[in-house]
């Protein structure tokens, strides 16, 4: 039985946010990064969390003992390379960056501790979510080749949230549902335009590299996903956005969440859209209430589309063939 979930979070971040409050500076700091945001929804969506990284330098130390305020579970590698962080001035209501401060790549010790960390939670675990390396990346691909593969080999049920070279080293392991978004499969050449045509064909290589599932989120417009052979656009209910940074951790982390919690797979596909349809109404990254989740699920809809008769690659829809119970069994943990 799946009991939880472990992120692997090579590129964990200490953010700091200068906002408002009656007229004078208010400063907020925060443990972030991709991964720590999605262990966040995951934690909002009622599942229990466990996330592997690696803490170096003064912000290190300090992203450290923000999550420990948290209701995270943290196995963490004490490291010497610098934990990246970043300052953001929101007073103007907009995100404006004001200094940024990449992460120092991993050393071979740092990558060899938590890889054997992320293993060992990933075994316990069952459902493991591979977060980022960050940008630019502290880890190589091959971490994410092997440990997939290792996780995959027995018997884990691995997702991931990559791009370019780590997406498909991951997918050369064996990770069995990958999201994509459709800006990021265009600046790393998968996709030659932006078009439906092009992501549809992106998404279809994927799943020729041994991928079951992939979603491709295309910011306002419906997310793609394809399931099998099968290709769906994700319909949301519109909602008027606030910060649309941070939907995309937002949407696999609540796939993930369903899946660890055995619901199907279109189900779990609709939640996640729902909660990165609710989160760009939020200031928060990785945040927003269950309640209000699995209220807008009901409003997400998998509009199927088929391609075309005319000239292979054109796709249109609707055309539904797999019933919901195939849908669930083709993510079912093995």
């Amino acid at each position: 039985m799946v009991g939880h979930v472990m992120v692997f979070v090579p590129a964990p971040r200490l953010t700091v946010t200068i906002e408002l409050l009656a007229g004078a500076p208010d400063i907020h700091l925060h443990p972030g990064g991709q991964g720590v945001w999605q262990a966040r929804m995951l934690r909002a969506m009622d599942t229990r969390v466990v996330l592997c990284a690696v803490f170096g330098g003064e912000t290190g130390q300090v992203t450290r003992d923000l999550l420990a305020d948290t209701d995270l579970e943290v196995r963490a590698v004490d490291g010497e390379s610098r934990t990246g962080a970043y300052v953001h001035d929101r007073r103007g209501g907009d995100r404006i960056d004001v200094a940024e401060m990449p992460g120092e790549p991993l050393s071979r010790h740092e990558v060899d501790e938590l890889y054997g960390l992320a293993l060992a939670e990933g075994l316990r675990a069952g459902v493991c979510l591979l977060g980022g390396p960050g940008h630019p990346p502290v880890v190589e691909p091959e971490v994410y080749r092997r440990l997939a593969a290792d996780l995959s080999a027995n018997g884990c049920l691995v997702v991931a949230d990559l791009r370019g070279a780590h997406l498909h080293a991951a997918a050369a392991g064996g990770v069995r549902l990958i999201k994509v978004s459709h800006e990021e499969l265009l600046i790393d050449g998968d996709a030659g335009a932006d078009t439906l045509d092009e992501l549809v064909r992106a998404a279809s290589a994927l799943r020729r590299e041994g991928v079951e599932t992939v979603i491709v989120t295309r910011g306002q417009h419906p997310a793609l996903a394809l399931i099998g052979d099968e290709v769906y656009e994700v319909v949301a209910p519109l909602l008027e956005a606030v910060d649309t940074k941070g939907a995309g951790d937002s949407t696999i982390a609540a796939i993930v969440a369903s899946i660890a919690q055995h619901e199907d797979l279109a189900d779990a596909i609709r939640t996640g859209v729902a909660a990165g349809t609710l989160n760009v109404t939020r200031h928060g990254l990785g945040s927003g209430q269950r309640e209000a989740i699995m209220e807008l699920r009901e409003r997400v809809r998998l509009q199927p589309v088929r391609e075309t008769g005319a000239e292979r690659g054109t796709w249109e829809g609707p055309h539904l063939r797999a019933t919901p119970e195939e849908l669930a069994e083709r993510i079912r943990p093995r």
